[in-house]
């Protein structure tokens, strides 16, 4: 018997997990972190199944609600093989490390509130360390190249496919046997646009017997990249023009180098105002550096760049600061400027200080270039809050506040349409990864286009195949 079970990303955006059983094999699809809407206790809950009895466990990309839970996994047991792209083995080390870095900070002011209650005794330990991140790359690791086949046990076989979502992201293919006939199970994990600006286009796939689509944007078309393109220079030159300065709250991995390669030819092309531009984030320079060593990766333009020996992000005006000092010492600047940061939603980070000491000039701009979860603060800003609360200070948001979805890393919803159209086979088509409302409207506009009618998942209910 075959049977999906999702313990994550179902009728949510966040968490992403999925537990696939053929026969005894277990295959455990990403294991990420829940974000936003209570994603802190649901993070420290025990897995709802057993960590040692998973055999292997594939990674889509490095995006924490994909991989934010691994080594909580391995802390708790699981000692199987570990099966993602290269890129994406690299990538993830960097952001769990930089995950427990952050944990440990929580944890110590939790603690001290707690302590102030008289409550220290209620509060657990991290969810994990430094350490723990360790024994991650200390398991067995199988790195695959995109439709390089892996033999698992019982005749059953992986591949990826480059899903044109992040660095290194894939699709996940798994083959096997069932009664003397061939079938195909395929994870999407999160699939990108066609037209992305500094990452190869994404990959396809002839047929399936099932899917598990990401339904992220499948309510909505996002705007065309030029268009949104054209609205960030504008928002950037027009905040710069009157003294100003600009916030970008932004993701580490794609979308930060996305915007210092936007940046990097507004710099060479004379569209920018004189300005400081700041790359206030130890995880995104070094996520950068990780760009430029994976060339193949990359569009033909900025492959072609780097194959001629240039850094395509960087640049003249380019701060990158590294230090909490040196970060701490931006606030100090009066003069235009330009800060890029993380986190990507406001939900923690050196954005955070950034917000407090500049939010409430309506001179400044805060540029949100990405998806914002409900119940995070970026979330909070993009929907008109007048006053938030930033390290217990009431803050007024005066700034001008733009939203520009065009470059969200994440195909819309014409975008998935034509992903899934050319797939032959469909017998079972389940939605993932997004909120309730967006599917449904993606359920009926795939019944309308394509004729499949769809599953949602339900969280921890097994969908047999």
């Amino acid at each position: 018997m075959v049977t999906v079970t999702s313990y994550g990303a179902a009728q949510t955006v966040t968490g992403s997990c999925h537990l696939l059983k053929i026969g005894s094999i277990r295959i455990l699809i990403d294991c990420g972190m829940f974000q936003g809407n209570g994603g802190d206790e649901k993070n420290y809950k025990p897995f709802e199944f057993i960590p040692s009895k998973i055999d292997y466990l594939i990674l889509t990309h490095a995006h924490l609600d994909h991989i934010g839970r691994v080594p909580k996994l391995v802390k708790d047991g699981f000692h199987g093989t570990i099966i993602s792209t290269e890129a994406t083995c690299e990538i993830a080390k960097i952001m769990l490390l930089d995950s427990a870095s952050i944990l440990q900070e929580e944890y110590k002011t939790i603690r001290k509130k707690a302590r102030r209650r008289g409550e220290e005794d209620s509060i657990f330990e991290p969810l994990y360390s430094k350490e723990d991140v360790k024994e991650v790359f200390a398991k067995k690791w199988c790195t695959l190249e995109y439709f390089e086949e892996h033999k698992l046990k019982q005749h059953i076989r992986v591949s990826l496919g480059n899903a044109g979502h992040i660095m290194g992201s894939a699709f996940v293919m798994i083959d096997y046997q069932e009664e003397n006939q061939h079938k195909r199970i395929v994870f999407s994990g999160d699939i990108g646009s066609p037209q992305r600006m500094i990452i190869d286009s994404r990959d396809n796939i002839g047929e399936a017997d099932s899917l598990f689509i990401e339904s992220t944007y499948g309510d909505r078309n996002h705007k065309p990249l030029e268009q949104s393109i054209e609205e960030f220079k504008e928002a950037v030159v027009s905040t710069l023009k009157h003294n100003g300065s600009v916030l970008i709250p932004s993701f580490a991995l794609e979308r930060t180098q996305e915007i210092l390669w936007l940046l990097h030819g507004m710099h060479d092309n004379g569209e920018l105002p004189k300005c400081r531009i700041f790359l206030d984030s130890p995880l995104a320079i070094k996520a950068t550096k990780l760009y430029n060593r994976y060339p193949i990766h990359l569009s033909d333009e900025v492959e072609y760049s780097t194959g001629s020996g240039k850094d395509p992000f960087s640049f003249a005006w380019l701060e990158p600061t590294t230090t909490r000092e040196q970060s701490v010492a931006i606030n100090r600047v009066k003069e235009k400027c330009i800060i890029i940061a993380g986190s990507g939603m406001c939900n923690g980070g050196r954005i955070m200080h950034h917000l407090k000491h500049r939010l409430w000039n309506p001179k400044n701009a805060v540029v949100f270039v990405g998806y914002q979860v409900k119940e995070t603060l970026g979330r909070s800003i993009v929907d008109g809050e007048k006053l938030i609360k930033i390290y217990g200070e009431d803050i007024a948001v005066k700034a001008k506040v733009y939203t520009i979805n065009g470059f969200s890393a994440h195909a819309d919803q014409s975008e998935l349409i034509e992903w899934i159209r050319p797939i032959e086979g469909i017998k079972n088509l389940c939605l993932i990864h997004g909120e309730v409302d967006k599917m449904e409207v993606f359920a009926d506009v795939i019944k309308r286009e394509l004729g499949h009618d769809s599953c949602i998942m339900v969280h921890g209910v097994p969908m047999k195949l």
